[in-house]
């Protein structure tokens, strides 16, 4: 009897394996959130209710976690620089929802006017009461070279997408704590976790929101119905190409390139939510091939480092040539 529970065990060790390498040339998220998001609480019946401030809800990834928040009942604070964009996604909500016109607070917030954030703070406690999850989305993408980049770019990188996120949170988490209850949720970027060309001030504040959230999940022990989550999505549709900064503070980006290639942010959204209601600490979300940098940064450095240079050259290449960062991964470089 123990020798046919030996070899039961042992074959399903081995097709358990067999089963997560197949599916891993098609999924597009680590495994933990993917099952969370097949096998888990759905995010309509977990969020139900809860009252959820998105920063950078203008457009992207922000834009579309309100729309499908919104459609799983919560309640809404929209916050973002562009009030009048806040006002177009607030009404497509009540369009797509069962919510009120009540149950969606548009506020307008920038991130660098930290001064402001303990009093932006209390009006959403003050409308709602409480605030159950911040989902810092808020921040600016860079495309220039280092040698080429004014120092003044990494300032503004580091005030808006970490000390800004930082500050707000400063506000909210005591709010939280205090209820013993709420879910902090800050969108990094797959180079929160490696690094790439044309992005040395943008991968160094994600590199530091990731240090400071695993650090502050250590703090908050005492504090288990508390979620610190980040999350960490590779190429998606959105417009934060449009508005990244290049070299210099104030030179718009030439040309933000084809979308098509990236995840639709619809599935990122999604995923997001999943992993929300189901209290996933760290998400990775990506299609291939990006998902398996993920891996090979966490479990295979060498491998990684030696495919990135590759990849890397070819990336500024591209760059200096004209064509699109996000996509030179997959357009080969213009020749004269």
């Amino acid at each position: 009897m123990y020798v046919l529970i030996s070899y039961a065990l042992y074959y399903f060790i081995i097709l358990y394996v067999v089963v997560h390498f197949v599916l891993f040339f098609f999924v597009d998220a680590d495994f933990s959130l993917l099952w969370a998001s097949l096998l888990g609480r759905k995010p309509e019946a977990k969020l139900k209710g809860q009252v959820a401030w998105v920063t950078g809800a203008s457009s992207g990834i922000g834009e579309e976690l309100a729309y499908q928040l919104a459609r799983c009942g919560s309640r809404l604070v929209l916050s973002a620089r562009r009030e009048d964009e806040l006002k177009r996604v607030k009404r497509q909500c009540l369009e797509c929802s069962n919510l009120k016109d009540e149950d969606i607070l548009v506020l307008p917030l920038d991130l660098l006017e930290r001064t402001t954030h303990e009093a932006k703070t209390k009006a959403v406690i003050q409308h709602f009461g409480w605030i159950d999850i911040l989902i810092n989305n808020g921040g600016r993408s860079q495309r220039s070279l280092f040698l080429e980049a004014s120092v003044d770019v990494y300032q503004a990188l580091m005030e808006l997408n970490f000390l800004g996120t930082i500050s707000l949170t400063k506000q909210v988490l005591p709010h939280m704590t205090q209820r013993g209850t709420g879910a902090v949720v800050t969108i990094s970027s797959v180079l929160g976790i490696a690094g790439a060309p044309l992005a040395t001030g943008y991968a160094a504040s994600k590199h530091a929101l990731q240090g400071f959230f695993n650090s502050l999940r250590t703090e908050l022990y005492d504090h288990p119905r508390i979620l610190i989550s980040t999350v960490c999505p590779g190429p998606v549709q959105s417009f934060i190409a449009h508005n990244a900064f290049t070299e210099d503070l104030h030179k718009p980006v030439a040309a933000a390139g084809d979308q098509t290639h990236k995840m639709p942010t619809s599935r990122c959204a999604s995923l997001i939510l999943a992993g929300i209601a189901n209290g996933v600490k760290e998400m990775w979300i990506a299609q291939q091939p990006f998902l398996a940098f993920y891996y090979a940064w966490q479990y295979a450095p060498t491998l990684a480092w030696f495919l990135t240079n590759i990849l890397s050259k070819k990336r500024v290449q591209n760059f200096k040539a004209g064509v699109d960062a996000d996509s030179a991964y997959f357009v080969k470089p213009k020749t004269s």
